[in-house]
């Protein structure tokens, strides 16, 4: 008799072959399920440290919040950078942590790219 062992919630459990395949399918999409909600818990917290961010350039460029996800958006494809990482330096730099020189200098650039467009 073949006997293999998988973990669920840290409790491993030995399945023989005798096992159902609904059994191995349960387990799989469980895990699957799982992976979802990490992926899913990830996104929401990235998405309110984003939402803060746009925020803030709401309040400095003054703008409307679909010009500041532009202009955040703007900035995280001209540097690389994803986009909830370009948002946690903005917020994080009203918490004393510095913005790193490049960032700066793109958000600036950014400011001044959306002010000239309103002008026009």
């Amino acid at each position: 008799m073949m006997h293999r062992t998988i973990t669920i919630h840290e409790v491993p459990r030995t399945l023989t072959d005798s096992a159902s395949l609904a059994d191995d399918a349960l387990i799989a999409e469980v895990l699957e399920l799982r992976a979802e909600v990490e992926q899913l818990s990830r996104a929401l917290e990235s998405r309110a440290v984003i939402d803060q961010a746009r925020g803030m350039v709401m309040a400095l460029a003054p703008c409307s919040g679909e010009k500041a996800w532009d202009l955040l958006v703007d900035v995280s494809q001209h540097r690389n950078v994803k986009l909830r990482d370009v948002a946690a330096a903005l917020v994080g730099s009203t918490e004393g942590e510095a913005l790193p020189d490049a960032l700066q200098r793109a958000l600036r650039d950014a400011f001044r790219r959306l002010h000239t467009a309103d002008r026009l």
